[in-house]
């Protein structure tokens, strides 16, 4: 525990902008159909790009475009399913680390230094279905391992050197735990990072860079999650709790840990934050109102996840919910509210996000960044998806 001296100083030092924070919806892209998109410094300028599948938008303003590399399709899908910023060659220039579905390919892309250059796909692996991705150390080094979710193995990569042919460690854990959804947290409380996906979760017990440092636990099934099931105290008991969205069906969830009569662990029922969400693919925690926590769950509909399933052609939405520990609940805080598509086809051949939803509709697609997108202090949203590209400025500042 801190000192209450320490306490009191960074009390002082919270930025004036402690409140609920306003966003403004920017349009990057309303014809964009990629669901993925990394924010990156990629030219060396200072300023933030955003690229999102085969185009490149340049900062500040992101009106300038380029063209940096080509991506297949595979029906409305395009097999860009995560832009990733990681120095991979070590060059000093930010690289981006992808993954696909329909590929089955995990890879980097290389930054030549310039949005006027093309830019090269390596690829790492074929692990299988790849559906998103994020970067998290999992080896405890304080360096990001590439943890995709190949929906029929679970797998990372450890970039052991970086280089013009840089090296990487695969770490395979099997396919019997394999699902939709993969995520993070320290359930037992040990410090490691422990793995999760929707079936149980693998112990960080030794040696996280072997498979054999990983000691699996098989007790729960959450079904078809999102792609990051987040572990972390949520009502301040000391066990870490598991916080996931529905990826192919309705529901934003939680489930407490608890401990039963004899001190073993055990899980809740499945608990709703939101019944209004559908096809919850991507959640983050993030600092957006400026308190120099990371408490607040950002999260929001997949536009068209599947065409055809539970919730497809309602409202899509982004927001943010924050949980107060002394009234046990938590409150939405909604960010954006798009319309229906009311006239949308039946057939699912025939459906496309850029047609049936008004333009101008924004999602979460597969991946959200938090980031200071125009360098005013305060922490903004990238959300790509099939109805298009955006930004959403902070206002705090």
């Amino acid at each position: 525990m801190r000192p209450l001296l320490t306490l009191a100083v960074l009390s002082f030092a919270l930025p004036a902008f402690a409140a609920e924070p306003k966003f403004k919806k920017h349009d990057i892209n309303p014809k964009s159909a990629f669901e993925a998109a990394g924010a990156l410094d990629a030219d060396g300028d200072g300023t933030l790009d955003v690229i999102s599948g085969t185009t490149a938008y340049r900062g500040p303003d992101f009106t300038k475009t380029f063209r940096i590399r080509d991506v297949t399709k595979q029906g409305t899908y395009y097999n860009s399913f995560s832009e990733i910023p990681l120095d991979v060659n070590g060059d000093g220039k930010p690289d981006l680390l992808t993954c696909s579905y329909f590929g089955k390919n995990v890879g980097w892309v290389e930054n030549p230094g310039s949005l006027e250059k093309p830019w090269t796909y390596h690829e790492i692996d074929l692990p299988g279905n790849s559906e998103a991705a994020v970067a998290v150390d999992l080896t405890g080094d304080g360096k990001p391992e590439f943890l995709p979710n190949s929906v029929n193995v679970v797998v990372f990569y450890i970039l052991e050197k970086a280089g013009p042919e840089p090296k990487w460690k695969k770490v395979d854990l099997g396919t019997a735990a394999a699902g939709h959804g993969v995520g993070t947290g320290d359930i037992n409380g040990d410090g490691k990072l422990d793995l999760i996906t929707p079936k149980g979760w693998f112990e960080a017990t030794g040696d996280t860079s072997d498979p054999k440092g990983w000691t699996w636990h098989g007790e729960f099934d959450l079904g078809a999650t999102g792609i990051q099931i987040l572990g972390r105290d949520i009502d301040g008991d000391g066990l870490t709790d598991l916080v996931y969205g529905m990826g192919h069906s309705r529901g934003l969830l939680w489930v407490r840990q608890e401990k039963n009569s004899g001190g073993e662990r055990s899980w809740s029922k499945p608990m709703t934050i939101d019944d209004t969400l559908t096809s919850v693919h991507t959640q983050l925690w993030a600092d957006l109102d400026g308190d120099g926590k990371k408490d607040e769950l950002v999260t929001g509909k997949r536009v068209y996840a599947h065409e055809i399933e539970t919730g497809d052609v309602e409202a899509s939405q982004v927001a943010y919910y924050t949980y107060d520990r002394s009234k046990k609940a938590w409150t939405k805080h909604p960010i954006y509210q798009g319309e229906p598509a009311t006239n949308a086809p039946k057939e699912a051949s025939q459906r496309d996000a850029q047609k049936d939803f008004p333009r101008g509709t924004a999602g979460t697609g597969l991946e959200m960044t938090a980031v200071d997108l125009d360098g005013d202090g305060d922490v903004d949203l990238v959300c790509p998806g099939k109805s298009g590209l955006y930004w959403f400025e902070n206002l705090s500042k």
